[in-house]
């Protein structure tokens, strides 16, 4: 006998039970995102592997290791996005949204990356994607920040997320202090991990961003960038943290944050919890104004945030903020060849004048008592049974699956205005 195929390791299915969850948070999102006035735009899963090289650098790791890269029978190279900036600043560009506009977007979906699956990082994972265009000054930096602050309230997890800030500065300001930060870490080779020393020569802010122990005390004594900003820079940063000050929103000032990825400058934030060992950071984004250049454009503004969606629901988890879903409201019990065939018009009636109600049907048949199984494990709050008795009289009995409550037994319309008091309610 063959052996069962099985998910690719490092992706993994939503079952049923689990998709609730899914659905509650996305509706958060679609929420909050609204509430500011955000547009979805929808992205192809595979571009052109030269977008990737030229927006996150053919020196990262994601680069470098964990792209999901192949050759098409044109022959051109394609790569599974392994984030979506990329893909969102290439379909503004292509499509003209650039030009003397002002542009809040957002965007959601799978993302691949091929690195060691662990809990909260997976090779296929959802990722919420955030993009702002036009918009040069702290006040649009500081809504991003905004919109999360309110998402984390909405799912009552506030309290258990931190917000973290630093400035990269422009690029010739970043150039200038990876100057004295390489010179620091040559100083100290001997401390430096392999992970460090392959950076050393490629991006050595990243050495910054060590998960390494042995490490942490030499990356404390580093340089900060902060000290090799100049005024724009400083006054960007300024202004967002009086802002923040303004509105209330509390956050930690990490010298040490630097991002994973060459397009940032000016402001990084991350939203990081204690409550999930070391997969830490569950949002994270920044400016990246040089990258519209660097693919093609002309010189404009760009700031946005990630959010892995599989790293939330983990945390929501953990807390204990799962809210209770109902896939069923009320379930249909038909007993009987003429309850079985009124059983299907009926529900349609139910569903026209009662809407948003969760109606399930029986179906394959059953006896009642199988059938009542089936109900109480559908989790309704309520079933309607239909035998041929209550055809004949135009009536059904409606009985509480998840209280002591009375059976009842009412007209077709009385059972309408029933469930829709039962909706009202909920």
């Amino acid at each position: 006998m063959a052996n069962n195929i099985q998910a690719i390791r490092g992706m993994h299915d939503v079952l049923p039970e689990q998709t609730p969850l899914w659905q509650y948070a996305e509706q958060m999102i679609r929420d909050a995102l609204g509430a500011y006035g955000y547009s979805e735009i929808r992205l192809p899963i595979v571009e052109k592997t030269e977008l990737f090289k030229r927006s996150i650098g053919e020196v990262t790791d994601i680069v470098e290791k964990e792209m999901y890269t192949f050759e098409d029978r044109n022959g051109d190279s394609l790569t599974l996005r392994p984030e979506g900036t990329a893909g969102c600043l290439r379909a503004c560009l292509e499509h003209g949204l650039l030009h003397n506009q002002v542009h809040r977007l957002w965007y959601y979906g799978p993302m691949y990356r091929h690195e060691r699956p662990q809990k909260g990082r997976y090779r296929q994972f959802i990722q919420l994607g955030v993009e702002t265009y036009g918009m040069s000054g702290p006040d649009i930096d500081a809504e991003l920040i905004l919109i999360m602050d309110r998402l984390w309230k909405k799912l009552g997890i506030r309290d258990k997320v931190r917000l973290q800030l630093n400035s990269l500065g422009t690029i010739a300001e970043r150039l200038a202090y990876r100057e004295t930060l390489v010179g620091y870490f040559q100083e100290h080779l001997d401390e430096l991990d392999e992970d460090s020393l392959r950076r050393l020569e490629t991006n050595p802010l990243r050495i910054l961003d060590t998960k390494n122990p042995a490490m942490q005390n030499l990356v404390a004594n580093a340089p900060e960038l902060m000290a090799y900003l100049g005024d724009e820079s400083l006054k960007h940063f300024n202004a967002l943290t009086e802002t923040l000050n303004d509105l209330g929103i509390s956050y930690e000032l990490n010298s040490r944050l630097v991002r994973g990825l060459d397009y940032y400058s000016k402001t990084v934030f991350e939203w990081v919890t204690d409550e999930l060992g070391s997969q830490g950071t569950v949002c994270a984004g920044g400016r990246y104004d040089g990258l519209i250049e660097q693919l093609g454009g002309k010189p404009n503004y760009a700031v946005g945030f990630a959010m892995g969606i599989e790293r939330l629901l983990a945390l929501m988890e953990t807390l204990g903020n799962v809210p209770v879903a109902r896939t069923v409201d009320v379930y249909m019990i038909r007993v009987g060849e003429t309850a079985e065939r009124e059983g299907l018009r009926f529900a349609e009636i139910i569903r026209n004048e009662v809407p948003g109600l969760k109606l399930q049907v029986n179906c394959g048949g059953g006896s009642f008592k199988s059938q009542f199984k089936k109900a109480d494990k559908s989790g309704a709050e309520y079933a309607i049974i239909l035998g041929d008795d209550e055809v004949s009289r135009g009536e059904v009995s409606v009985k509480s699956l998840r209280s002591e409550q009375e059976q009842q037994t009412l007209s077709r319309e009385q059972t309408c205005a029933f469930l829709q008091e039962l909706c009202r309610l909920a």
